[in-house]
């Protein structure tokens, strides 16, 4: 695989609080020069920091909710990216009431040097798209707004030579219509559909955290090369606790995996109580072969299939 690479870091995989050996949960991913984090715990600037990724070229921040494990690391970041003498404005998601929220932390991160810009998820489903990917946002269920998170990169068709010198196509025009162009030329109107074959396998990333399973989730996780979901209980004991807090187990990420028929399935989000995550690897693999409990700092780089 060349060109097109989507790399993706877990920051954090702790929830709750955080730990000497796990900060708590954040995700950032690179794309062709563009950053993007879901959710922004304690520490995480810190676990940046570890991984040796910088927080200036941050594009985009998505918050799944606005419980303290998951943004109450986003003053600190602000002030870093600031210090780092970003002006170009930052564009923050998440659920209703975000604007509010990022004003309270600002109390104590008041002077930026470039703008916040919010946007405030009230649908189910949201699309926020960008220069190459698109951000798509889905409602989970947990015990406050909560939302999950696909990072979509689309990609074209192949351009078809013999059709456009079949079609008589000046050469001229062809790296306008390879780039969507629609062209008038002398009378006539020239569309990428003429000359472009059909669509080819993209890159796609779900993440969801702090929710029970949904059917929403096992839709927009289908199709993803890499499906990162919280697994905050590791014992099966823990089903009825996971329940009443609106939190997983190993055993439920594992079955929406399965469902959704992803290839591979991060788990992140744990207790503080679970120490050894990878314990509860051979049975949770029953369900779902390709699953990983990840540790901070767990990367992918993932690509376009070569479909030469």
């Amino acid at each position: 695989m060349r060109g097109t690479m989507l790399d993706i870091c877990l920051l954090g995989t702790g929830g709750m609080m955080p730990l000497p050996y796990r900060w708590l949960t954040s995700m950032m991913a690179r794309y062709n020069g563009q950053n993007i984090l879901i959710d922004c715990g304690e520490g995480t600037q810190i676990a940046m920091k570890e991984k040796g990724w910088s927080p200036k070229p941050i594009d985009v921040i998505c918050f799944t909710h606005f419980h303290a494990d998951h943004i109450s690391g986003l003053p600190g970041l602000l002030l870093t990216i600031g210090n780092a003498e970003r002006t170009e404005p930052l564009l923050l998601v998440g659920p209703k009431g975000l604007s509010r929220v990022v004003a309270s932390l600002r109390i104590i991160a008041p002077e930026l040097p470039f703008a916040i810009d919010c946007l405030e998820l009230n649908e189910a489903e949201h699309t926020v798209s960008f220069d190459g990917f698109k951000i798509e946002a889905f409602r989970v269920n947990h015990n406050v707004p909560c939302y999950g998170y696909s990072i979509v990169i689309e990609r074209k068709g192949r351009f078809q030579v013999e059709k456009a010198e079949a079609l008589g196509i000046e050469k001229r025009y062809w790296n306008r219509l390879q780039k969507g162009e629609t062209i008038e030329t002398g009378g006539a109107v020239l569309v990428p559909d003429m000359v472009m074959g059909p669509a080819r396998k993209g890159i796609k990333v779900t993440y969801c955290t702090d929710t029970r399973p949904t059917e929403g989730i096992v839709k927009h996780a289908a199709g993803s090369d890499l499906f990162i979901c919280e697994g905050m209980y590791g014992e099966r004991d823990k089903k009825a606790k996971a329940r009443e807090n609106r939190h997983m187990t190993f055993y439920e990420a594992a079955e929406l995996a399965k469902r959704a028929g992803v290839p591979k399935l991060w788990l992140t989000h744990y207790s503080p109580s679970l120490n050894r995550p990878e314990e509860f690897l051979p049975e949770v693999r029953k369900i779902f072969p390709d699953t990983e409990t990840c540790r901070d700092g767990k990367t992918i780089e993932l690509g376009f299939e070569d479909d030469e």
